[in-house]
C-alpha cells in the first residue's frame, strides 16, 4: 500500500483513486492548482461557496476578527460577532418569509455543520413534545418521518434521517427507525400524498417530525419536486401538530433561486437547518432556527429541561463575522440578478443537453444545473462519474458527480465565459465517453 500523504479524505476510495490535487490559492471562480493551473470550480467547492473564492469582504471582516476574539465558550458568553449575525440572520429569514404560512423563527442555535443542525433539530422537535406532553399529559411523539431519498448529514441522528442505502449501510443496524414519505416525482405526487395521508392518520399523534430537503434533494443526484406538493405535505403534517424541519443546508442562500427553498412553497418551517453557504463557504459553522414555541418548551425552572447540547465551537467569532458580511453582500450587490443570469444560462443549456440520446431526465432549478447519463448501473456507484471527473479536471474544471448524475453548481460570480467553457467541455466529456463504449464494443 503506497501514500503519498497521511491524510484520509472524505467519500475518497483511497485505493482506486489517484493523489488529491494540491489548491494553493482560489478567486472568485477559480482554484489556483500547485504548479500554476487554474481550474473552474463548477460546484462551488462541495456547494458551499455562494460569492466567489476568498471574496475581499469577507476576507477583511475575518482578519480583522482574527485580531480580537478568535474563541471564547459560548455556554455563559456571548460577543458582538454573534449578537450581530443573530440579528442580520433573524432579519433577513423574516424578510424572506414574510406572509408566508407558519409562526415566525425567532431563535438561533449555532453549531459547526449541516449534520450537526440536523441532530439539533431531531433533538429539540423530540424535546418541545416532550415538555409539551409532561405538561398536557398528551400522547408520547416518539416516531419521525422523512422524505425518501433525502441526505442530511453523517453523523447518526442525520443518517437515520436520510434514506438508507451505500451511505450508511454499513450502520444501519444501529440507526433509530425513520419512516420515508415517498419521493413525490412527476406525474406520481398523489402516492405520496396518498402515503403521508394514511400514515398521519393512523400515527400522526405520534410523530414529532417530519424531516426534508424542500424542492432539491442534493446528494440522492439533485432530485427535483414540485413547491406545491411539498406545501400540501407541509398543511398535512400542521394539522396533526407534526413539527417541519427544513433542510436547507444545501438549497438556503439563493440555491434554487430565491434566498430559502421553502419560500417557494409558501410556509415557515418549524425548524429551519442551515450551513454550507451561510459563511459564504469560508469557515464550517451550523444554524438552526426555531419558533418561539420550541424555545419556550425548554424554558424552565428546572435544569435538567435546558435544551442538551454543545460544540465546542459553538458561536465561533470567525464564523460568525464570514456569514455577517456574507449576508451584507446580499445588501451590497445584484446576487440574485446574478443566480438569474446563471439559470437563464442553464436552460438555454438545457434544451442542447435534452437532445443528446445518452442523456435523460435534464433539469434546471436556480443555480443548479443536472442531467443523468445513460448507464447500466443507475446512482452513486456508476463507474461513469469518475471517467466524467477526469475528463473535466484534465480540461480545466471540477465536477463532481454522483454517480451516473452529473451536476453544475457555481459560484455566484461566475462569468458567461466560464459556464460556457463548463457545459461545451461536459459535452465533449460525454462525446468522449460514448466514443469509448463503441470502440469497446466493436
Amino acid at each position: 500500500m503506497r501514500r503519498i500523504s497521511p491524510i484520509w479524505h472524505p467519500m475518497t476510495q483511497h485505493k482506486i483513486c489517484g493523489p488529491a490535487l494540491h489548491v494553493d490559492s482560489a478567486a472568485g471562480a477559480r482554484l489556483k492548482l500547485r504548479g500554476g493551473q487554474e481550474i473552474i470550480d463548477g460546484i462551488s467547492s462541495w456547494w458551499v461557496n455562494t460569492h466567489g473564492h476568498c471574496h475581499p469582504k469577507i476576507v477583511e471582516a475575518v482578519r480583522a476578527q482574527a485580531g480580537k476574539l478568535e474563541q471564547v465558550i459560548f455556554a455563559g458568553f456571548t460577543h458582538d460577532p454573534a449578537e450581530n449575525l443573530t440579528r442580520k440572520l433573524l432579519s433577513t429569514v423574516h424578510r424572506a418569509f414574510e406572509g408566508k404560512d407558519g409562526s415566525a423563527l425567532d431563535t438561533v442555535f449555532y453549531s459547526d455543520s449541516g449534520s450537526t443542525a440536523i441532530e439539533v433539530a431531531l433533538k429539540m422537535a423530540i424535546g418541545f413534545h416532550e415538555h409539551k406532553n409532561q405538561d398536557e399529559a398528551g400522547e408520547k411523539r416518539h416516531k419521525v418521518i422523512a422524505l425518501e431519498g433525502g441526505y442530511h448529514g453523517d453523523t447518526f441522528g442525520a443518517m437515520a434521517a436520510g434514506s438508507r442505502g451505500v451511505f450508511n449501510a454499513l450502520y444501519e443496524p444501529f440507526l433509530f427507525d425513520v419512516k420515508h414519505v415517498p419521493f413525490p416525482k412527476a406525474g406520481q405526487e398523489m402516492r405520496s400524498l396518498a402515503w403521508l395521508d394514511k400514515w398521519l392518520k393512523r400515527y400522526g399523534a405520534q410523530t414529532a417530525a417530519f424531516v426534508f430537503e424542500p424542492l432539491v434533494q442534493g446528494a440522492a443526484g439533485m432530485r427535483v419536486y414540485s413547491p406545491k406538493v411539498l406545501c400540501k405535505m407541509a398543511q398535512m403534517c400542521r394539522e396533526h401538530g407534526v413539527l417541519l424541519i427544513a433542510d436547507e443546508v444545501m438549497t438556503g442562500f439563493g440555491r434554487t433561486g430565491s434566498m430559502f427553498a421553502c419560500e417557494q412553497a409558501d410556509f415557515t418551517p418549524d425548524l429551519l437547518c442551515l450551513s454550507k453557504g451561510l459563511t459564504g463557504g469560508f469557515l464550517p459553522m451550523g444554524a438552526t432556527l426555531a419558533t418561539e414555541e420550541i424555545y419556550k418548551a425548554f424554558y424552565h425552572d428546572e435544569k435538567a429541561k435546558q435544551f442538551f447540547h454543545s460544540t465546542s465551537f459553538t458561536g465561533n467569532p470567525l464564523a460568525c463575522v464570514a456569514a455577517l458580511a456574507s449576508l451584507e453582500i446580499w445588501d451590497e450587490e445584484p446576487v440574485m440578478e446574478q443566480i438569474a443570469a446563471i439559470e437563464a444560462s442553464h436552460l438555454k443549456a438545457a434544451g442542447w443537453y435534452s437532445a443528446r440520446p445518452d442523456v435523460m431526465d435534464v433539469r434546471v432549478k436556480g443555480s443548479i444545473f443536472a442531467i443523468d447519463v445513460r448507464d447500466d448501473v443507475q446512482g452513486y456507484l456508476s463507474s461513469i462519474g469518475h471517467e466524467i471527473y477526469d475528463f473535466m479536471l484534465a480540461n480545466g474544471v471540477l465536477l463532481r458527480p454522483i454517480g451516473n448524475t452529473v451536476y453544475i453548481l457555481p459560484p455566484y460570480c461566475i462569468d458567461q465565459q466560464d459556464l460556457e467553457c463548463i457545459y461545451e467541455t461536459l459535452w465533449r466529456s460525454l462525446d468522449s465517453f460514448r466514443n469509448d463504449c463503441f470502440q469497446q464494443a466493436a
